[in-house]
């Protein structure tokens, strides 16, 4: 951030003056009806766009505050070349674009990853860098925004991990497991209740299976990281060992400390030095991290019940038409639209998370889902037609 703002006077002096070329008798040509719309449009986003970042600044505090209203500033500084670019024809303030609205919208109400996953992508589609009245520090300027807030999502995604993760591919499984299965049934022949029941077992088993398996992942891994994590056996044991013979070096150079920094913490925990003569060899005391590692594994008991709860959300959408007493093709029909909504929602939440095309990821989500979907019909129709 220091290169970034001290690099600012230079590209302000760039960025307020004007871009076109003078005319033969120095003045500067008109700008044409297009030019001044395309223009003001910039100043509406620029100016929208500074306004998500204050918005966010305001849910954020310390380092990701200041940060974000450096990020403010820095599309103030847009804003103002444009201005000198329009002079007399900025007018009236033009309403921003649809998705600097929405941006601002969600950072006024929300103020969550997702905004700073949707401003990472609107960073990354500036059109400055083709645009020849916008300067070439101010498209630097917005990739280097770009990846400034790729980091602050990076933050918020990490902090997502775990139980959100759980949550949303149970919710997938759960779609896309219980469609196959109640397609599959239906396929087969049987009478829609017993499609039906298929279905709440596939609900419940499905469920129950997930929740489970979360619950041992995320107990095997934190208990893992406690395995791994040095204990205080060296504060408890120091004052009895052999001065002369003892394996407490091994200790710290098992740990990847390097010979001099292990001498060093030897020394200190046999009492054989009253003070810490170089600090940075020393780490004593050998306290527990205030911060807890185990928090972007998320809870044992939390993965699972979100796990439980998601994939029961997402498997009870294919047996609704069912449960509302639809029957045969129209309750295929209805539950594979239903579903490829719900897929295309998941999938494109996974790429606002991922700061990919939410588009992209919906149809593709939606792409494997009925097609895995399709592929177990045919089989149901294959069984069906067999044991028939």
């Amino acid at each position: 951030m220091s290169q970034h703002a001290q690099s600012v006077p230079n590209r302000s002096t760039q960025e307020s003056a004007p871009v076109p070329n003078p005319g033969p008798e120095g003045h500067q040509p008109a700008p044409s009806p297009a030019d001044i719309k395309r223009w003001r449009q910039y100043l509406a986003d620029e100016r929208a766009e500074a306004a998500v970042y204050r918005d966010l600044a305001q849910n954020r505090g310390g380092e990701e505050r200041d940060i974000l209203l450096a990020l403010a500033e820095a599309e103030g500084r847009h804003e103002a070349h444009w201005l000198a670019l329009l002079g007399d024809h900025a007018g009236k303030p033009r309403p921003a674009s649809v998705r600097s609205r929405m941006l601002g919208f969600l950072a006024r109400h929300f103020g969550s990853v997702f905004v700073l996953a949707l401003a990472q992508r609107a960073e990354g589609r500036s059109p400055y860098a083709k645009d020849p009245n916008a300067t070439d520090a101010m498209a630097a300027d917005e990739q280097i925004h770009e990846e400034v807030v790729r980091g602050l999502a990076t933050r918020g995604r990490n902090r997502l991990a775990g139980t959100f993760r759980a949550a949303v591919f149970g919710a997938n499984d759960g779609l896309v497991s219980n469609l196959s299965l109640v397609m599959g049934m239906a396929a087969s022949g049987v009478a829609s209740s017993v499609v039906l029941l298929s279905g709440i077992a596939g609900l419940l088993a499905g469920a129950m299976s997930m929740g489970a398996g979360e619950f041992i992942s995320v107990r095997s891994q934190r208990e893992l990281l406690a395995a791994t994590r040095p204990t205080q056996v060296t504060l408890a044991a120091a004052p009895k060992l052999d001065l002369e013979h003892n394996e407490l070096l091994l200790v710290y150079l098992a740990r990847g400390m390097s010979h001099e920094a292990a001498e060093h913490r030897v020394a200190e925990r046999m009492g054989l030095l009253s003070c810490d003569c170089d600090p940075s060899l020393s780490l004593q005391p050998e306290l527990p991290d205030e911060e807890d590692q185990h928090e972007a594994v998320g809870t044992a008991w939390g993965a699972a019940l979100s796990s439980f709860c998601f994939f029961a959300s997402g498997a009870i959408i294919p047996i609704l038409p069912f449960l509302f007493g639809l029957t045969g093709v129209t309750a295929l029909v209805v539950a594979g639209v239903l579903v490829g909504v719900a897929l295309l929602a998941t999938g494109g939440t996974v790429g606002l998370l991922s700061g990919t095309s939410p588009l992209t990821r919906g149809l593709r989500q939606l792409g494997i889902g009925l097609g895995a979907a399709a592929v177990t019909y045919v089989l149901g129709l294959l069984f069906g037609t067999v044991v028939g």
